[in-house]
């Protein structure tokens, strides 16, 4: 599933970046035509509309690399919070009585597994819900044992210390599985590619008065267009491209492994 979206989002970056070179011989020999006709006005009163369409492509640029860029790190952030959120809930089993602590330990460690199963998953999306409900389920057990031995007589200190960490490390799977979900809306991609390519039109009339083709400026605008559109997707899908956080589960992973 990793490799087909890997090539969908490759496939998608090579067709842009034909589309940009299109746009770009079709804006030059618009130019030329016109150019050809009238080569003393061909071009009066066109900085002021190139202005604007260039400043707002790379108005949007920005806007949306930044905020691919916030997301990837939030996403981020919410793993060592998670990890955290695990990690605080286990040590504060041992306000327990012993005998009460194995089988919650045994839940907690079955949760961790099905939650890194949820994101090992990706980009298989049905396979991470089945893992999801899983550790949903798992949540239900977890919580559900919790009170039945913090109502005990014996279980005032957990009822202070271990209710309010198993709280949180369940509220943070809401979290992160909205981060998941967070992306902006479809119709700022296509505005985007829009003015890329309406861009690349307009710069190909710019290059018209030259009866030569810069075949070096045209192959370095349209690559670093479509390379920049690229990072930007694929930043909003880090279990599913090139970029992705998996290194960060490692953490998780540790402490998955120091659950003895």
């Amino acid at each position: 599933m990793f490799a087909n979206f890997t090539v969908l989002g490759i496939g998608v970056g090579a067709l842009l970046f034909l589309g940009i070179l299109a746009s770009l011989e079709i804006g030059r020999r618009v130019g030329r035509r016109d150019y050809g006709r009238e080569p003393d006005t061909a071009r009066a009163g066109t900085a002021a509309v190139e202005g604007a369409i260039f400043g707002l492509m790379g108005l949007l640029l920005a806007f949306t690399f930044s905020g691919a860029m916030q997301r990837w790190d939030a996403r981020r952030a919410l793993v060592v919070e998670e990890t955290n959120a695990i990690g605080t809930a286990w040590l504060r089993i041992d306000s327990l009585p012993s005998d009460s602590q194995p089988a919650l330990r045994e839940l907690l460690r079955r949760y961790t597994d099905a939650r890194l199963a949820v994101y090992r998953s990706l980009p298989d999306v049905p396979a991470a819900r089945v893992e999801l409900k899983k550790a949903e389920a798992l949540q239900g057990e977890i919580w559900t044992y919790s009170m039945a031995e913090c109502l005990k007589p014996e279980g005032d200190r957990a009822r202070l210390l271990l209710l309010p960490a198993l709280n949180a490390m369940i509220d943070i799977t809401t979290n992160r599985t909205m981060a998941l979900l967070t992306h902006p809306p479809l119709v700022i991609y296509l505005l985007l590619l829009a003015l890329v390519l309406a861009s690349s039109l307009m710069a190909g009339v710019a290059m018209s008065p030259s009866a030569v083709r810069s075949w070096m400026h045209m192959l370095c605008f349209a690559a670093a267009m479509s390379v920049g559109v690229y990072v930007i997707i694929d930043l909003e899908f880090p279990r599913a491209g090139l970029i992705r956080i998996d290194a960060v589960d490692q953490i998780l992973i540790d402490l998955r492994t120091s659950m003895h």
